[in-house]
């Protein structure tokens, strides 16, 4: 890190060479709403936040809002938004070599002492190269030198990060929000030192239990903590919500009532990485939404944790937000909520919640297999609360499974069909007509710091099957009503090839991004055929890895990076083979 380091500002050229030749130019002007610009030259730290996916998706992200703010709070650090752009704006920067910039001041990426990605999603890698490769920096840590930003990983795939570890400085396990800010004041007494890299890193890895420096890991050193935000009523939150320029995925004040999952469904990887659980009160969570809602003018409110139906004081909080509310046309808007609570709540928020539409996420069609995989719903309640739901004017209704699980038969997956019809059907009794039901089928994914993450994952010709028998079973009941969307299999395949992969992934990743591989997460961008290529290249099979079941007392590749305790997983996992072998 570099004392007294010069911003370059690209106000200029961004206005002249480059907005005038894109789509969606609302995308890359700033200047919002609620936006925070301070003066670059007189912050001791400065700190670029890139949510490595378009505008629309990173401003809907409830993580990147908060560290923003709460590096922002500071008054010696900036912190200023980066997103992706997307091809055809790539492709004029390019042409009129136009670096990656942040929104703020038009500043300079690589000009900045830190750039922080947030990690959502394992496809989100070759993404995280293509930023750095249009902000001039260079993809391998050990190729970067004083002046190349630090660069630093954070969100749910720093518990995995292996795969990427090769690109970046440092990784920040756990909750972001207390944890970066302890890193920043670190920095800028470094910084003012001029302290070189190696010395920063050394230092932070002895400093900080929740940092990864993968550069100087080896295996003696104590396994890495995740950091823990206590208290969520003193946590930090953007009051006054970015009011973006053009349609986010989700436009709405965003207020986090719940931190942990109290729930432990065996493939769920947050549930079991982000505890202990921690609530916030409600008259807390009142005073966020009358300041974000004065702020921004946002009609909606959305109650937002892992499991908010595990939140003890929802009826209150809800009680409250209607109060003051209503009267403004402002809505509620709840996550999928487990259905015995649904029952007992719907008719008290039926006038407050949104109802264009109402989530279940059921997961597996049959009891046997919901008790396999740890999701306590009983078809009692779930046809109970359903039928609630349709007596207090729900039309739609929205419901999730997932195939491949361990323990899956074909009934179980034909079970898929017939309980979505049966529900559907369950509306006739109440007004006479059947429902329409949306069902997304996604493919079983071994995610890590679960007790599923070491089983193998289902073939494609599996999944294939698994879809044809779903198709099937809709033509004989003649189901026209029941609305089927499935996850992109390759995809899956691929998520789990690389989630649980090790740093050979990284020449891969590389190579597969130089090929073409970017916006993998995009339907329209997605090449599957790129990542075979790119497997092979260096001798991987790509099926295998996705397939491969890790024994009992096999290292695993993440297993130093937080999350729970080996042998309470493996304890976990043999409940559940214990369950299924009972069937």
């Amino acid at each position: 890190m570099v004392k007294n380091k010069k911003i370059t500002i690209l106000t200029d050229a961004v206005e002249q060479q480059f907005l005038p030749f894109i789509r969606t130019p609302s995308r890359y002007i700033g200047g919002e709403v609620n936006q925070i610009k301070k003066n670059l030259n007189t912050c001791d730290l400065k700190v670029a936040l890139c949510f490595p996916d378009v505008y629309e998706i990173g401003m809907s992200h409830t993580g990147m809002a908060i560290v923003y703010e709460a590096l922002n709070r500071p008054p010696n650090v900036a912190a200023e938004r980066v997103f992706l752009p997307w091809p055809d704006a790539q492709e004029i920067m390019t042409q009129k070599n136009i670096p990656l910039y942040t929104l703020e001041s038009k500043a300079k990426v690589a000009d900045f002492d830190v750039l922080g990605f947030s990690l959502t999603n394992e496809l989100c890698y070759t993404n995280v190269l293509n930023a750095l490769d249009l902000a001039g920096i260079p993809l391998r840590s050990k190729d970067r030198d004083a002046n190349e930003p630090l660069i630093l990983g954070g969100a749910g795939m720093a518990n995995c990060c292996e795969p990427v570890a090769d690109f970046f400085d440092m990784f920040l396990l756990g909750q972001a929000e207390d944890a970066a800010v302890e890193i920043a004041k670190f920095l800028i007494e470094r910084k003012s030192k001029n302290t070189p890299k190696q010395e920063i890193l050394a230092e932070a890895a002895e400093k900080f239990p929740f940092l990864y420096i993968p550069s100087l890991y080896d295996s003696s050193r104590p396994k890495i903590s995740d950091a823990v935000v206590d208290d969520l009523d003193s946590s930090i939150v953007p009051e006054k919500p970015i009011v973006p320029f053009t349609q986010a995925i989700h436009e709405r004040i965003s207020i986090e009532v719940m931190r942990g999952c109290p729930g432990r469904c065996n493939f769920c990887q947050a549930s079991f990485c982000r505890r202990p659980v921690r609530f916030r009160s409600p008259q807390r969570i009142f005073e966020i939404a009358k300041k974000a809602y004065a702020a921004t003018g946002f009609d909606t409110i959305s109650l937002l944790s892992l499991s908010t139906a595990d939140y003890p004081y929802l009826e209150e909080a809800v009680g409250m937000l209607k109060e003051y509310f209503e009267p403004r046309k402002v809505g509620i808007s709840l996550p999928s909520l487990r259905v015995d609570v649904q029952l007992r709540l719907l008719p008290k928020l039926a006038s407050t919640v949104r109802k264009s539409g109402l989530t279940i996420a059921v997961e597996a069609a049959s009891e046997r297999l919901r008790k396999i995989i740890n999701k306590p719903i009983t078809d009692e309640n779930l046809f109970a609360a359903i039928e609630e739901a349709y007596k207090q004017g729900f039309e739609t209704i929205k419901l999730y499974f997932m195939t491949g699980l361990p323990g899956e038969t074909e009934e179980d997956i034909k079970n898929i069909v017939r309980l979505s019809f049966e529900l559907a059907v369950l509306r006739k009794k109440i007004c006479g007509r059947v429902a329409n039901i949306n069902v997304a089928v996604s493919w079983f994914v071994p995610k890590v710091h679960t007790p599923f993450g070491r089983l193998a994952q289902q073939s494609e010709e599996y999944f294939r099957n698994a879809k044809d028998i779903i198709f099937d079973e809709k033509r004989k009941l003649n189901a026209r009503f029941l609305n089927f969307k499935f996850h992109h299999i390759q995809r899956s395949l691929l998520e789990s090839a690389i989630g649980r992969g090790d740093r050979k992934l990284a020449d891969v990743i590389e190579y597969a991004y130089k090929n073409g591989a970017k916006f993998d997460l995009w339907d329209e961008h997605f090449n599957f055929y790129v990542w075979q290529n790119a497997f092979e290249k260096f001798g991987l099979d790509l099926y295998q890895l996705a397939a491969k079941e890790f024994k009992p007392d096999e290292v695993l590749p993440w297993e130093h990076l937080g999350g729970p305790d080996k042998n309470y997983l493996l304890k976990q996992l043999q409940e559940t083979e214990d369950k299924t072998h009972r069937r």
